[in-house]
């Protein structure tokens, strides 16, 4: 029965991979900058007429992009900037982009995170190894992947779901690992105004300036503390 069940999800996912296949391809060229910059006049006149609706409808939007791992999760981040400002445009970014990265940690849970954990917890060799340090170094190991500018954003919502990390882990985790990327981006959107008027593209590259990369790099530094900390004392004691 429970191998019945274990496929009946695997189908279930399957045809919502196919859904979000689907809908990236035919959203693509909705989720981009040129759309946005073709339509930023009614976006912006209907978020002055019904600025209570509008604030719902992003933060749903952002949460389906993210949940279907569709390719308009920067542009969204920089529409929420754009349309609410820096702040509070901030917290509607991160709030559909928590949502939507639960939604995916979720689903795959439910297809196949139990039963993938459980065979690498019953399995030899250097998978469970990793699958080990990752249960030994949790904090850190979540916090690194988001500090990392270099870790797509779907594949730090699906290791943890596949490595076993506790839900509750996993959201705080990612709340406060997308805070500083969340800041930058938003901060961009925040200035496209003048973007828009003189026919530029935005700088998406920022992240990867010295200004704003080293800071980031210190925090993935802090988050890798707590495992040299630990290994220095492991070694220490072995001596």
């Amino acid at each position: 029965m429970q191998d019945k069940a274990d496929k009946r999800h695997v189908w279930i996912l399957g045809l919502l991979a196919c859904l979000a296949l689907g809908l990236a391809v035919l959203l693509r060229d909705h989720l981009s900058f040129e759309a946005l910059s073709e339509n930023r006049a009614m976006l912006v006149a209907y978020t002055e007429r019904h600025a209570g609706l509008a604030v719902l409808l992003f933060i749903f939007c952002y949460t389906v992009i993210v949940a279907l791992s569709l390719p308009g999760a920067t542009v969204a981040t920089l529409t929420g900037g754009f349309l609410f400002g820096t702040f509070p445009g901030v917290l509607y970014n991160m709030s559909g982009a928590v949502l939507g990265a639960s939604i995916l940690f979720l689903a795959a849970r439910w297809g196949l995170g139990d039963w993938l954990a459980g065979k690498i917890d019953a399995s030899e060799g250097r998978i469970h190894k990793i699958k080990r340090g990752i249960d030994e170094n949790q904090w850190s190991m979540l916090l690194l992947i988001r500090f990392l500018p270099v870790v797509p954003f779907f594949v730090a919502n699906l290791l943890p779901a596949l490595f076993g990390v506790p839900f509750s882990r996993f959201v705080i985790s990612t709340a406060l690992g997308i805070i500083p990327g969340a800041l930058v981006y938003t901060s961009v959107g925040a200035g496209l105004g003048i973007v828009f008027e003189t026919g530029e593209t935005p700088n998406l590259g920022i992240i990867f300036e010295p200004h704003i990369l080293f800071p980031l790099l210190g925090l993935c530094l802090l988050a890798l503390l707590p495992i040299l900390w630990k290994a220095w004392r492991e070694r220490k004691e072995a001596t």
